[in-house]
């Protein structure tokens, strides 16, 4: 535990321990900070790889610009960000397409309708 961390939780922790809301919103700040690591990670080898295939003579003048076109050079890319993709789906997915207005309509449709059956037989 990082110390930062660990001085929030030491400082917090009889006050918030039992505030469920404290715990999922801690929770969806960390999920939140660790996508961004991912992301940044990402963009910083991605960019070390695209440099180094389009430069492959490190200590060379030239720029050899058929690494532009060859696919090695942005497969890990692309293959990573697909991984990128789902992690931030999975960070920031459920709240897209099912918030909390999409429950309420659904729970009210299903109750509408379960109303309608059972005056259905009256």
């Amino acid at each position: 535990m990082g110390r930062f961390r660990r001085n929030v939780f030491e400082d917090y922790d009889e006050e918030f321990s039992k505030d469920e809301n404290f715990n999922i919103a801690y929770r969806k700040v960390k999920r939140i900070k660790g996508f961004y690591s991912h992301l940044r990670i990402y963009i910083i080898v991605n960019a070390i790889i695209i440099i180094t295939n389009l430069n492959r003579d490190i200590f060379g003048k030239d720029i050899i610009y058929n690494g532009l076109t060859d696919w090695h050079t942005y497969s890990t890319a692309f293959y990573w960000g697909i991984a990128l993709l789902i992690h931030a789906f999975s960070v920031f997915g459920p709240d897209v397409f099912f918030t909390k207005d999409w429950e309420q309509k659904k729970i009210q449709k299903f109750m509408e309708k379960e109303a309608q059956n059972t005056n259905k037989w009256e």
